[in-house]
């Protein structure tokens, strides 16, 4: 959707509306950790979030990675900046090319800063000199697909002779085509407020978003007003000086000045707000509260998974279960599926249904930060034990588990350490829940008002002999379902149907049942490609010689992929019933 559309509907309703700002982490592990942010900052119902590009495209494909994954993964609409400097025309062209393919249609428009360790900008041969450059150029490539922003200097670009020119380039950024402004920070209000006066009397009605960037450290403040030629008034300085050093003094300061801020703009007609979160997540949520845009009791989650923005996947709302640890990979994976027919999977005879593709199967750490994870495994036992850390909380990722546990699993964490001591290495898992409230902090998800169930579900990789023993114990007992597979696709289970088992559903008011988790036969095959070749991309951080990799290797080739569903969503343990435990198996 069109973030224009999204304003002029908030300023048509007359209510105010906000937006985020981030930028692409420098490691792999800080991606990760900002894809976990967003799934949480996206239950602030910001309209959109932005994601900066660095000087001269340094970060345009994580940029453009971060952009595709917070749309189609987090269902939140999104805005790629996109700059000038050090620019070739082909480099842009190639990234308004990626952002359309991947349904990206919003684009922030800037000229950018000079690349690291250069003074001044210089124009790139065959790119553009200016962001209005930009402006015309993505019109008149693109037409009306992509919304345009541009950005305003309420203090004036450091560049600019003075305010009156500034004021003539921003008219020219919104005749060339764009859409809307969002300014740069500032901590003067009345300034503000004067030079949103002067816009609109240069002829300039283009919706503004204000560019509030909370104080989050007396430092980072210092050094970004510094760089950027804030001016600060006096009462800040003089409230800043006795906490600075003080972090947490500075930090609960720095929200009460946001708020008092955006209240007074409040009161002079200003509808937009855009946070520079600077990817730090507290700070925005407590100043959304104490404005009461938000009421955090009313948080919830529409569904137990983040709704996808793509326009392919927006009336999507059903998922297997299977890739719950690896959502990204899960839509990379399925983005080409032939349709979704009521949320549901495209047809699985369909040559595009569930290919493997090179995003979806990669562990998302270089060999180094891998081998400081999981050091060089020599035995089963090592294996056990790597899980086990896992479960524990003292590890911070496995090959299939991009995150740490996930709050609900924290409930059934003793019985998952159990397990993992005796060697069922798991990688999916929930509890059982029996009507909990859809508004409950770990469980609950939907409209309120309503009850959510699901039943105890766990996946994991374990020997023959365990496997064999387990099914031993679930013989004759309709509670337990299983689907068993090895690498090549030797399929074991009990399930007469290979059709989908509801495994979450929630019940609300003047509504169908929804059930948007499931088990199913064909996802499971199509998932076990997948979770075999993590196997493999395990051990190739180990030379082919070494035990490590041969360990590896030989659990990949010879172990089951078994996902267990417990009917009775009524007891919550009894699905671990059926585990021996670590002196039964030495037994």
């Amino acid at each position: 959707m069109k973030i224009i559309d999204k304003i002029n509907r908030a300023t048509e309703e007359n209510r105010p509306f906000w937006s985020f700002e981030y930028f692409p982490p420098k490691t792999q592990q800080g991606v990760l950790n900002l894809y976990s942010r967003f799934e949480r900052m996206g239950l602030l119902n910001p309209e959109f979030i932005d994601v900066t590009w660095g000087a001269g495209g340094t970060t345009s494909d994580l940029t453009l990675e971060i952009c595709t994954t917070a749309k189609a993964s987090y269902g939140l609409e999104t805005c790629m900046h996109l700059t000038c400097t050090n620019m070739p025309k082909k480099k842009v062209d190639d990234a308004l090319k990626i952002a359309k393919e991947n349904g990206i249609r919003n684009i922030l428009a800037l000229r950018g800063d000079p690349p690291v360790g250069q003074a001044n900008w210089s124009k790139c041969d065959d790119g553009f000199t200016y962001a209005v450059d930009l402006v015309r150029y993505i019109r008149q490539e693109y037409g009306d697909f992509f919304c345009i922003s541009v950005a305003g200097y309420p203090e004036g670009h450091l560049d600019s002779l003075n305010k009156e020119d500034d004021l003539g380039f921003l008219k020219e950024k919104i005749d060339a085509g764009a859409d809307y402004i969002v300014t740069q920070l500032f901590y003067d209000v009345d300034m503000f407020i004067s030079w949103t006066k002067k816009v609109r009397e240069a002829g300039i009605q283009a919706p503004i978003l204000t560019g509030i960037m909370p104080i989050q450290s007396y430092q980072g403040f210092k050094r970004m007003t510094t760089m950027c030629k804030t001016r600060v008034p006096n009462g800040i300085i003089e409230a800043l000086d006795p906490i600075k050093d003080d972090d947490a003094a500075v930090k609960e300061y720095g929200i009460d000045l946001a708020v008092s801020m955006c209240r007074k703009l409040l009161e002079n007609g200003v509808l937009g707000f855009h946070f520079y979160t600077l990817n730090l997540e507290k700070t925005t949520q407590a100043i959304l509260e104490k404005l009461e845009f938000i009421n955090a009791k009313d948080l919830y989650r529409p569904l137990p998974w983040n709704t996808s923005a793509h326009k392919h996947r927006e009336k999507e709302n059903v998922r297997p279960i299977f890739w719950r640890n690896r959502s990204q990979s899960y839509v990379a994976r399925t983005q080409e599926w032939d349709d979704f027919p009521n949320g549901r999977w495209g047809d699985s005879r369909s040559p595009a249904y569930g290919e493997l593709d090179g995003y979806g199967v990669s562990i998302k750490y270089p060999a180094e930060k891998a081998l400081e994870l999981w050091g060089r495994p020599e035995t089963t036992q090592d294996v056990f034990n790597l899980f086990t850390k896992y479960c524990e909380g003292k590890l911070s990722a496995l090959p299939w588990c991009d995150q740490q546990l996930q709050p609900e699993t924290i409930t059934i964490q003793t019985s998952l350490i159990d397990i993992n001591r005796s060697g069922y290495l798991t990688i999916n898992s929930q509890p059982a829940v029996n009507g909990a409230s859809s508004a409950h902090a770990v469980h609950g998800w939907g409209p309120k008002n309503g009850y959510v169930y699901q039943k105890a579900y766990l996946e994991f990789f374990c020997s023959p002999a365990q496997l064999d023993a387990l099914t031993n114990r679930m013989q004759g007992d309709d509670m337990f379902s299983y689907y068993a597979v090895t690498r090549n696709g030797s399929l074991r289970t009990n399930n007469p149907s290979s059709g989908p088992m509801a495994v979450t559903w929630g019940i609300f008011p003047g509504k169908e049942v929804v059930q948007p988790t499931i088990v199913e036969a064909v996802s499971f095959m199509a998932w076990k490609d997948e979770a075999f070749e993590l196997w493999s991309q395990w051990s190739s951080v180990y030379e082919p010689t070494t035990s490590p990799h041969r360990l590896l290797s030989e659990i990949q080739n010879t172990w089951y992929l078994v996902n267990i569903v417990h009917h009775d969503f009524t007891c919550p343990n009894a699905i671990f019933d059926i585990f021996a435990t670590r002196e039964e198996i030495s037994r």
